[in-house]
């Protein structure tokens, strides 16, 4: 996002809010001055880490909220382990930097394991393809690897002149809770190339999208007909199932 900081206090306690009480420990990226922090560092000392890349941000954080101490880590969270802060019923949360937000929510993917809330504000028209069904205009990749995980709640826009200086763009506050999925019922590799090849040619129906991965005998079936966009996360499962058969031998 750049230097723009969160200046509406009622805007930083109403995100800090939307975290559940039931979560074992709490991440928090990219901090800056503080302005989230401030709402969680005493009263879930023991349980809170900040990651942040910034070094003037470390010192200011340093200084002004001393008792994180060894809690405080500048690093890259893009690159942290982070298994590191907990092992199961893990949140992260954040005013995530905008241009970042999409790497952010795939780090996260690779703890879902763990990582059982995520509460972060994002660029609005991120929040509303990260919440968006199929059929929407909005819907995508994100929307749907996303989504095959976590329920995702659109919690409140929040206007540009909250922030020092205002961006040119407005702000959202989505919420995501890790659903009861353990196991998607696929090959889970091929359904995230299906997914991407599918979206990165949305204009297209998913006979030639995905053309590279049919085999003949399948290519006709009506499903192909369709765009991206009209599958739900269940027929991009039964898709994904329906493509790994036809490569089967008999």
């Amino acid at each position: 996002m750049g230097q723009h900081f969160l200046v509406d206090q009622n805007i930083a306690r109403k995100i800090v809010e939307q975290l559940s009480p039931d979560v074992e420990s709490v991440v928090e990226v990219g901090a800056g001055m503080g302005v989230l922090t401030q709402y969680m560092v005493d009263d879930i000392r023991d349980k809170f880490y900040v990651i942040e890349i910034d070094h003037e941000s470390i010192d200011y954080l340093r200084a002004h909220f001393p008792t994180l101490g060894d809690h405080l880590v500048e690093g890259d969270f893009l690159k942290a382990d982070l298994s590191r802060y907990g092992q199961k019923n893990m949140a992260i949360i954040g005013n995530f930097p905008y241009n970042i937000s999409s790497q952010i929510f795939f780090q996260v993917l690779k703890y879902k394991e763990q990582v059982v809330e995520v509460v972060g504000m994002v660029q609005k028209e991120m929040a509303e393809r990260m919440a968006s069904r199929e059929g929407s205009k909005t819907y995508g990749i994100l929307s749907v690897l996303m989504q095959a995980w976590y329920d995702i709640e659109y919690c409140f826009t929040v206007n540009e002149n909250v922030f020092n200086p205002p961006p040119k763009v407005k702000s959202a506050v989505i919420k995501m809770r890790r659903n009861a999925v353990t196991d998607l019922g696929c090959d889970e590799q091929l359904f995230v190339t299906i997914v991407k090849q599918s979206f990165n040619q949305r204009r297209k129906t998913l006979r030639n999208s995905l053309r590279t991965l049919l085999n003949p005998e399948i290519i006709g079936n009506e499903v192909f007909d369709k765009r991206p966009e009209q599958l739900s996360v269940k027929e991009f499962i039964a898709l994904t199932n329906q493509i790994a058969a036809s490569h089967v031998s008999p």
